[in-house]
């Protein structure tokens, strides 16, 4: 039984309890969710180690870290660093999108390891899977590349079923500034070109999640015409896919296959809450999973932050799992370094969407930082920071000379101030010129 099938048949599950455990919700409430498609909880049949968490409606924001070699970059070791950060750190997810090299084995090692759901982008390792190029892979040998992945032990996929020939139709009629900046839609694209045939996946999206049905894996139905800038957002191509993606959804529900739907990539900040709307409304309420949105496009090295912005937006106005962007988005593939960045800006997006969407204790731990403050403990205030390293060292790269204090303020603490002037004590603030 997948997850779905288990709740539609009105099962609660092993993995729906310990969802609904870390939620702080009722499981036989997140049953219903679970059935109806509006939360999924990504756990592939073969993933051991996987400590399961859900995604969608009434539940916290989630985050995605990616990582993966490259044909430029094939250092597996410093991959895995990157998981063990992302696990350290409380990442729910992490995609592997390597393209290039022992991606199968490095998968393995990768899914031994995690209590993460783990994700893959099956397109991205079909010619080096394959061993063939592009242009020599028929529909049937990427349904291989999709089945390899799920037998692993996978997840979730991300399948760009959405860019079929209505969807190409819509982008010629309405040419973009950045075209297709997907690599799973550009290489999609390139194979319906030079074969003249149909998206595989669209036109054997029966095949796929039969596979997927097999050993629960949940389908990210992947956004191919996703914007690549500003200027691209919310076109017809874009729109047109997202009416394919509402469509590809129903189908999978019908098949027992739970389902995320993949979203914008840039977009300026006053055009994302309609697109949360129209995803949700367009898609059935199905769980939102979104790259940014990266609200302005002149921010190399700093994208972890156009992104977190958006980001933040976007799950305060529905979205449901957040896709890091780290500060070397356009420019390399990231280290540790840019990694860390990456996880904490998406960290910090997805936490003030949560109190902005009134979860039940989504603030209480932000009161007790708020009350730390005031005490100036600063080892609480330590312990219960995002990054409790860099903050302990931005506070002791310049110390204070009085301990309740910080080196910006000093004598003129606020907290210090008053808590002295409430217990009845006077202050002296006089600092004489050393």
């Amino acid at each position: 039984m997948t997850q779905m099938q288990a709740a539609k048949a009105g099962r609660i599950t092993e993995q729906m309890r310990t969802v609904a455990k870390k939620e702080g919700v009722d499981a036989a409430w997140l049953r219903t969710k679970v059935a109806v498609g509006e939360v999924a909880i990504p756990a592939n049949v073969h993933h051991t180690s996987l400590a399961p968490n859900g995604v969608g409606a009434g539940l916290r924001t989630k985050i995605n870290v990616n990582l993966g070699v490259s044909g430029d970059s094939r250092d597996y070791d410093r991959e895995l660093k990157k998981a063990r950060l992302a696990l350290d750190m409380g990442a729910e997810a992490i995609m592997d999108l390597s393209n290039c090299g022992k991606t199968s084995a490095f998968r393995t090692e990768l899914l031994a390891i995690s209590a993460a759901m783990i994700g893959t982008v099956p397109m991205y390792d079909a010619v080096g899977y394959l061993e063939k190029d592009l242009l020599d892979i028929t529909a049937q040998d990427f349904l291989t590349v999709v089945e390899a992945h799920a037998k692993e032990g996978v997840d979730f996929v991300t399948i760009h079923a959405g860019i079929n020939r209505r969807t190409l139709e819509a982008f010629r009629r309405a040419p973009r500034l950045t075209n297709i900046v997907s690599r799973g839609g550009s290489l999609l694209f390139a194979w319906m070109e030079m074969t003249g045939n149909e998206n595989p996946f669209y036109a054997h999206y029966d095949d796929v999640l039969e596979i997927l049905r097999a050993h629960d894996v949940t389908i990210s139905l992947g956004d191919a015409m996703r914007p690549g800038s500003t200027h691209d957002s919310t076109d017809a191509a874009q729109l047109q896919e997202l009416i394919e993606l509402g469509h590809l959804t129903k189908r999978a529900w019908e098949k027992d296959v739970q389902v995320m739907v993949e979203g914008p990539g840039h977009m300026a900040m006053h055009e994302i809450a309609a697109n949360m709307l129209l995803q949700k409304r367009l898609c059935h309420n199905a769980p939102f999973y979104v790259l940014g949105p990266l609200v302005t496009d002149i921010a190399p090295g700093y994208d972890h932050i156009t992104s977190a912005i958006g980001g933040a937006i976007a799950a305060a106005n529905g979205a449901d799992f957040l896709c890091y962007v780290t500060p070397a988005e356009h420019l390399r593939l990231p280290d540790i370094a840019d990694v860390k960045e990456g996880i904490v800006a998406a960290k910090i997006a997805a936490h003030a969407a949560d109190i902005a969407k009134g979860l039940p204790g989504a603030r209480d731990i932000d009161d007790r930082m708020s009350d730390a403050r005031r005490r100036i403990d600063w080892e609480e205030m330590f312990d219960l920071a995002i990054d409790p390293e860099k903050a302990r060292a931005y506070h002791d790269s310049l110390p204070p000379a009085e301990k309740k204090t910080c080196s910006m303020c000093g004598k003129m603490c606020a907290m210090k101030t008053v808590n002295q002037i409430l217990a009845g004590e006077k202050i002296a603030l006089y600092c004489e010129e050393q």
